[in-house]
């Protein structure tokens, strides 16, 4: 029955959301609320699926040893492979390879594989991909290769990647057009762009449909803001980007402007300057959490009118960011574990009553040496319930 759940399992993780695929292996991409699952975000229609077991002929006899197979799903992780098994079945929609001892992938290893949706290669010691070893999967739309040793980003990626996870690696660079092939990257947050086609719970079967969340995980890796060659992002639509865990020091420069999500946490970042958050007027989520940051310069925030959550918790703030007041959507703000010392009634609410169309339902503050009893009540007159709101727990 085991490999019925496996399958289970990998159903309900085609359905979620970027930041919602908590339990799916090693992945564990946030620690913070959940976003609000309104129109603009949630959306895949699963009406009129076709019957997939119907599209592709079944080869349910070729099966590696010691893998087990079931319903295209060919599962052959934890069995200290040094290279990618042989005979693997032609309609195979999804490969799990994850924690083996594999090393290098070959031309000819992904071979005879054209339904191949998901590929997993998590925990391995790759260190060396061939430039056409992924030139036969064209179909390809979630590529794992998270937790290897590479040195670099892959060559000639499949256009039609969705979603690319290679963090934890030892990569130190992004080239100019290291991206530039992935068209089908342009999939952007539920909205079918041209070219897109819907996507459903089904297609993680079938290898058929785009996601409609395009993501890119690449944090764990030694960047630094040197690394990204200006034009490094170019031509790349992208809905969610992490490059938490590096050393970067500064907002990076030229990151996709299409961005609903991006997320800097945990790396060395000290300011945030006047025009560092200029072109990504689309984010309705910015994590900037676990880094050094002492100071927000005024005006900042005003380039982001869809804010709906800002992680600035485990920094150096002294004061509450200025201009959050005008952030009409922003619903959940993180300013715990700084040193702020005051806060003023006006730091969160617009002057007045019933002006914000929004309402908070998160302000977190606690862990920091500001006397919460002065704090006016009417402070968070624009906040849904006082429970939304945490304070105390300061420790010298």
């Amino acid at each position: 029955m085991w490999p019925l759940w496996l399958l289970t399992s990998l159903l309900a993780l085609s359905q979620a959301l970027p930041f919602e695929q908590k339990g799916f292996w090693d992945f564990t991409l946030d620690d913070g609320l959940p976003m609000l699952n309104d129109e603009e975000a949630s959306g895949t229609d699963t009406s009129g699926d076709p019957d997939m077991d119907s599209l592709t002929p079944s080869f349910s006899n070729m099966c590696p040893f010691g893998c087990h197979c079931h319903l295209r799903v060919v599962q052959c992780s934890d069995l200290d492979l040094v290279t990618v098994p042989k005979e693997i079945s032609p309609d195979t929609t999804l490969l799990d390879l994850q924690n083996n001892g594999i090393t290098e992938l070959r031309r000819d290893d992904f071979k005879g594989m054209p339904h191949l949706y998901a590929l997993v290669l998590v925990n391995n010691k790759i260190s060396k991909i061939h430039e056409k070893a992924f030139s036969p999967l064209r179909k390809l739309q979630k590529l794992y290769i998270s937790k290897n040793h590479l040195v670099e980003i892959p060559p000639n990626l499949p256009s039609s990647l969705v979603e690319l996870r290679i963090h934890d690696n030892r990569i130190r660079k992004v080239p100019k057009g290291v991206f530039s092939g992935l068209r089908n990257m342009n999939c952007i947050g539920g909205q079918q762009a041209p070219g897109c086609t819907g996507g459903s719970s089904s297609s993680i079967r079938s290898g058929s449909g785009a996601e409609g969340a395009s993501l890119l995980e690449m944090g764990g890796n030694p960047l630094e803001n040197s690394g990204f060659e200006p034009g490094a992002f170019d031509g790349l639509k992208l809905n969610y980007l992490r490059i938490s865990e590096a050393k970067l020091t500064g907002i990076p420069k030229d990151l996709p402007e299409t961005l609903n999500e991006l997320h800097l946490d945990h790396n060395k970042i000290q300011a945030i300057e006047l025009e560092d958050l200029l072109r990504y007027s689309k984010l309705y989520r910015l994590g900037l959490g676990h880094n050094q940051i002492r100071m927000i310069e005024n005006g900042s925030l005003s380039f982001l009118p869809t804010l709906r959550e800002l992680h600035l918790d485990n920094n150096k703030l002294s004061k509450v960011p200025a201009g959050l007041p005008d952030l009409k959507l922003l619903q959940v703000v993180y300013l715990h574990s700084n040193n702020i010392t005051k806060v003023g009634v006006n730091d969160f609410c617009p002057m007045g009553f019933g002006v914000k169309r929004a309402y908070y339902n998160g302000i977190s503050l606690f862990n920091n040496p500001v006397p919460y009893w002065e704090v006016q009540p009417a402070t968070f007159r624009c906040v849904t319930d006082r429970l939304a709101i945490q304070f105390g727990n300061y420790k010298k």
